[in-house]
């Protein structure tokens, strides 16, 4: 039996504004719309929705999915062995670092001895994907600035910017239900802006990208959302508002 678009969202524990985008990006469309406007989503649609999330879970941005699913070679047995895969070697990893955790508890009371090598068993810093992606949408010397004034904080004053980003985060969480076009989200999202700019150098266009790559990107999604389900896309929605319009 179809479903509503609110019932989907229920069902999966994502936010009606989330579908919506979808729909909109032509990622996944409900098999029908009534007259009444209504999103009705098929058994078919549950399933490409359970691929999207289980690629997004995976790290995929958005437009590689749509890019896979939508490709007349995807094999959709063939994808969930991958994910499979996938998702075990990220256990594996994770059941290493919850070890080194355990083991870190136990030296700090004395319980046991750890080596240097030990402490950090389960890490892998062999690459910064925020990093890499910052570089090619903006350039080495965007990048190369930013880190420069951070580097030259001290451990307090990171500690405090550290803190003022996450004060304007729990702000505009708590506006993400009203419009993004508001008053009060919008004086909030210039705090944003000014915020970043305060580390690096934005433009308004540099801005409004990277308010996609919030969306696009499900580490930046991940992370921003723990702030507050569908914040990530609100603040999308806001930037690029905020952009468009000072321009």
């Amino acid at each position: 039996m179809a479903m509503k678009v609110k019932e989907v969202a229920d069902l999966v524990g994502i936010s009606v504004r989330t579908l919506h985008h979808y729909d909109e990006i032509g990622l996944l469309s409900p098999k029908e719309i009534t007259e009444s406007g209504y999103r009705l989503y098929s058994d078919d649609n549950l399933e490409v929705l359970q691929q999207i999330l289980f690629f997004r879970e995976l790290g995929f941005p958005l437009k590689q999915i749509k890019e896979i699913i939508h490709s007349p070679s995807f094999d959709r047995q063939e994808a969930l062995e991958l994910h499979r895969t996938m998702l075990l070697d990220k256990r594996r990893q994770l059941d290493q670092m919850i070890n080194t955790i355990e083991k870190t508890i136990q030296h700090s009371k004395g319980e046991i001895q750890m080596s240097q090598k030990e402490k950090f068993a389960g890490f892998d810093f062999s690459h910064n994907p925020y990093e890499q992606e910052a570089r090619e949408r903006w350039g080495d010397k965007a990048v190369d600035d930013a880190n420069a004034k951070l580097g030259k904080l001290s451990k307090s004053e990171q500690a405090a910017m550290g803190e003022r980003m996450n004060q304007i985060y729990f702000k505009l969480a708590a506006l993400r239900h009203s419009s993004p076009q508001s008053v009060e989200a919008q004086a909030a999202i210039k705090e944003w802006f000014d915020f970043l700019n305060e580390m690096g150098s934005y433009s308004l266009d540099g801005f409004k990208g990277l308010g996609q790559m919030y969306i696009d990107d499900v580490r930046f999604t991940k992370n921003i959302d723990n702030f507050g389900e569908g914040l990530a896309l609100f603040m999308r929605d806001a930037m690029a508002y905020y952009a468009d319009t000072h321009k």
